[in-house]
């Protein structure tokens, strides 16, 4: 049997907030922590014959749901996302900033725009996603020094983006709900045109 897809739970307000399993979206529904649902019913799971009605339990659940209380308030739509490579190479579409080629994951590597022993930072403004060739021959230098061109600039996703680029398995009424929530110049939203549109 397949696994169930994640479920993306929002803040009351409707604000994305993160990926749970269907396990998780189980404990919020047993203690009646689901403020309201959209999408599809994405999961239904069965549990005991009850003695008293001889009814079978289930609990079904929908691919988007919003949490109620402290818990989910504002946990910073805003916030800077965690900087991982896969996240990175999602971001830049898995393009290298110097040639323009696209390459696999393992062909792929991090680039510091300033590099860090330069005092450049390990943030999502000052990396690119480079290929190996590439990066190898900027070394220790800025693009400028190094003679190649920059060919995207570098941004920071939003946590709708962020939480595009951590699942590769998103159900169309889930990206359906984020692609709004997405700033306008999101390279994610070149890769996702249909569901934008």
């Amino acid at each position: 049997m397949a696994e169930p897809p994640l479920i993306l739970t929002l803040d009351s307000h409707g604000v994305p907030h993160r990926w749970v399993t269907w396990q998780q979206a189980c404990f919020y529904y047993a203690k009646n922590l689901v403020a309201w649902t959209l999408g599809e019913v994405a999961f239904t799971v069965y549990g005991g014959v009850s003695r008293a009605t001889g009814q079978r339990s289930s609990i079904s659940g929908h691919s988007i749901m919003a949490i109620r209380g402290r818990a989910m308030a504002m946990k910073g739509f805003h916030q800077i996302p965690p900087l991982s490579n896969r996240e990175l190479f999602r971001r830049d579409r898995q393009i290298c900033a110097y040639c323009g080629g696209e390459f696999s994951y393992f062909r792929l590597t991090r680039d510091h725009i300033l590099p860090l022993s330069r005092g450049g930072r390990d943030g999502w403004m000052n990396v690119v996603t480079a290929c190996r060739h590439c990066n190898g021959m900027k070394r220790n230098r800025t693009p400028e020094e190094a003679g190649i061109e920059l060919l995207y600039a570098p941004y920071v996703p939003n946590k709708a983006e962020y939480l595009i680029l951590t699942n590769r398995k998103i159900l169309s009424d889930q990206m359906e709900f984020l692609v709004p929530h997405v700033a306008s110049g999101s390279r994610v939203l070149d890769a996702y045109a249909p569901a934008a549109g």
